[in-house]
């Protein structure tokens, strides 16, 4: 998978937005990228076996076609040639639906949406722990969350924003983001993100006087 750069002027952008609008709130916003949340290999490999399967049964019905091409194929026959041929190329099969499952964006063809969709949230809970967004001083610590390779975006605020802001709230701010990564325009997407993020925290969580910066600016760049 291809490491995410980014270059220190986009960096400078969405450490600034996050600047700006935490200048504004006692909230503390957190952005982080990965390029996926998951490698769902036991999916891709249950696929392959199974396409596996479908020709193993296949080969079993062409049984005797498959024995009459090999006799032809060669001068000395053993009735073990289409057992073995099939066990061989069967193995080949899974083999290659494997490497092909592997691709970029045919696994999302083949993992179910509410797995993807769950992987990526447990991800992104995980970060909010070793983040330290849950330890805020007022539980009002909000994480912006990109996973790349599933294109998908995960907003979780802590308990003191929960108690007065809906989930629905954010709706806007998630698919607003999900529509720029579409484009290739990561960036613009997130530093809009953050910025809608600091208009909805200001209206419940105006700065305060001893308000301190508790968390990093800085993009989080997390290893898959």
């Amino acid at each position: 998978m291809k490491k995410i750069v980014l270059s220190p002027k986009d960096n400078e952008r969405i450490k600034d937005a996050v600047r700006e609008a935490e200048s504004k709130t006692s909230g503390e916003i957190v952005t982080a990228i990965i390029n996926e949340s998951s490698d769902y290999a036991f999916y891709e490999l249950l696929a392959s076996i199974v396409g596996g399967f479908l020709y193993y049964t296949i080969c079993l019905i062409f049984y005797s076609d498959i024995s009459g091409l090999l006799q032809n194929m060669f001068w000395s026959y053993s009735d073990i040639f289409p057992t073995l041929f099939i066990g061989i190329t069967t193995v080949l099969v899974i083999g290659l639906l494997y490497l092909i499952s592997n691709i970029n964006g045919v696994d999302r063809l083949i993992v179910p949406s509410k797995v993807i969709s769950r992987k990526v949230n447990r991800r992104a809970l995980l970060f909010f722990g070793e983040s330290g967004l849950f330890n805020t001083r007022d539980r009002t610590g909000v994480l912006l969350f990109i996973s790349l390779r599933e294109k998908r975006v995960e907003l979780l605020a802590d308990s003191g924003i929960n108690d007065k802001v809906k989930q629905e709230d954010w709706a806007e701010i998630v698919n607003n983001l999900i529509s720029r990564l579409k484009e290739n325009r990561m960036v613009d997407g997130l530093v809009e993100a953050v910025n809608s993020c600091g208009e909805m925290l200001v209206e419940n969580f105006p700065i305060k006087p001893d308000d301190e910066n508790e968390l990093s600016d800085d993009v989080h760049i997390l290893e898959d």
